[in-house]
């Protein structure tokens, strides 16, 4: 993890007149699906936007299913939390991280947490980041889960809970699973989330930080 800061690079002697470049920051959350495979090419599409600026948060599981090296952004864990504060001056990385972001998007959403988000459990970096979560700003989710867990009833109860909190979903899709079942549940396409997050920037007209 790279040191955590709200100080954005010093403008070069040049372009010392002009005015920064104002950034959207989407602080992306991926639990522990196995869409999390889709993470590097998400990343990638999310930087197509102009003016995105991204930083990860995962939790444990999650990790299992990518490589953090084709991450090209900062990713942040539940280790990165308790190495960063040491004592009471110190910053709390799920309060600065929730400061920081202007756009906040859970994909993949897997059952665990989306369980966790709706009762209000927050036992890691994550579910911590949204429990504090700032409800004047956008939250999108994108569950991802079996088939079998995606129709337990217990699962329309739980997506509806989070979308009273505000927050949005974008509905999982009908495919061929990893698991090989096949029918709904599976994450959203990469680029419907992309361009999601690019109609909530335009329409939202978010407050961009420079």
């Amino acid at each position: 993890m790279e040191p955590f800061s709200h100080l954005e690079p010093k403008a070069t002697a040049e372009m010392s007149s002009s005015v920064p470049e104002k950034k959207f920051r989407v602080l992306v959350g991926v639990t522990g699906s196995v869409a999390a495979l889709k993470l590097p090419f998400l990343i990638s599409e999310l930087l197509k936007i102009p003016g995105l600026e991204v930083k990860v948060v995962t939790t444990e599981r999650a990790k299992h299913f990518y490589n953090p090296q084709e991450i090209p952004v900062p990713l942040y864990s539940d280790e990165d939390e308790w190495q960063l504060w040491k004592g009471r001056s110190d910053p709390v990385l799920h309060i600065e991280l929730r400061r920081w972001a202007d756009l906040m998007l859970v994909a993949p959403l897997d059952a665990n947490t989306l369980a966790k988000l709706a009762t209000g459990i927050c036992d890691n970096l994550l579910t911590c980041v949204i429990r504090a979560w700032d409800l004047r700003k956008p939250l999108l989710f994108c569950p991802a889960m079996n088939t079998a867990m995606w129709e337990h009833p217990i699962t329309a109860q739980q997506v509806e809970q989070l979308k009273g909190f505000g927050y949005t979903e974008i509905p999982c899709v009908v495919k061929k699973l990893v698991c090989g079942d096949e029918g709904r549940g599976a994450m959203a396409e990469v680029w419907t989330i992309a361009e999601s997050v690019r109609r909530i920037v335009e329409e939202r007209d978010l407050p961009a930080q420079s």
